[in-house]
């Protein structure tokens, strides 16, 4: 080994609080060693608070079907998300609607432990967007992406055409008594009590429908800055519940909200929840 590679060796094995001992027999094969050690030190601090908590299967389960109307749930597939790996399907339907628990909003680029939101979708959805929400599932599992690097693979698969719009309507259902996710960059992760029917309209955003976000009206949904127009797939078009549905809804899941809130404080909610709650 040469003199200033020696040297540098030297150096940083110094810097790692590595034995004198050793440092005295430094050579280019322990040389590549310390840089591996240094580059997982470095990787480590760079993806923390990456692993999540499983959810209580039967818990996951539950909260997943109730996105979806009642006529739909006994038939649909059910996806639960195992932290070390992914999702993986827990039952297999037979009426080509799929429901889970989504944890992760790529588009914040940010890990967080207590975001939960119950999706259904059609077949077409189910072809279209789960591969998504389940590559991102996958990488964050990995423990081998950033936020920002797993934000940036999703766009960088939607502008070369890996990701693609869906080919026909259709309709996502999260009718879930409760999510908890993202509303907008000042308000963070809230509670909400909004069940709600998303069509899928892709390239369209709310100056096309002239929508108004008073939790009745139809509203358009993106993906904020991170697509343009041409490459906003993910668009939908929100139709809030009404108000004696929503009422149903939230008597029919009394039980589900009780066990939430045992689950998680932060998914408990006021018996008088209001649209949204922080």
């Amino acid at each position: 080994m040469s003199g200033s590679r020696h040297f540098r060796c030297l150096h940083i094995m110094k810097q790692r609080k590595i034995p004198g001992s050793l440092a005295k027999k430094c050579r280019l094969p322990l040389l590549f060693v310390v840089i591996v050690l240094v580059s997982i030190q470095s990787f480590g601090q760079k993806s923390a608070n990456w692993k999540l908590e499983r959810m209580p299967a039967g818990l996951e389960m539950d909260f997943a079907l109730s996105a979806l109307p009642a006529h739909l749930r006994d038939a649909a597939t059910v996806y639960l998300l195992d932290p070390d790996k992914g999702y993986y399907i827990a039952r297999q339907g037979t009426n080509g609607f799929s429901t889970f628990v989504n944890r992760t909003d790529w588009e914040w680029a940010e890990f967080v432990q207590d975001s939960y939101a119950a999706i259904g979708y059609d077949a077409e959805g189910a072809k279209t967007y789960l591969p998504v929400f389940f590559a991102v599932a996958e990488m964050r599992a990995s423990g081998k992406y950033s936020p920002s690097q797993i934000r940036d693979t999703i766009l960088k698969r939607v502008k070369d055409g890996t990701y693609k719009a869906p080919s026909r309507t259709g309709v996502s259902y999260m009718l879930c008594p409760l999510l908890r996710t993202h509303v907008d960059s000042t308000s963070g992760i809230v509670n909400m009590v909004m069940p709600h029917y998303m069509f899928y309209a892709p390239g369209v955003d709310n100056t096309d429908i002239g929508g108004v976000w008073d939790a009745h009206s139809p509203y358009a949904i993106n993906s904020g800055a991170n697509l343009d127009k041409e490459h906003s797939i993910f668009n939908y078009i929100i139709l809030p519940a009404g108000d004696t549905e929503k009422a149903r809804i939230l008597e029919e899941n009394k039980d589900l909200l009780r066990r939430l809130a045992e689950y998680q404080s932060c998914l408990r909610i006021e018996p008088d929840a209001a649209s949204h709650q922080h």
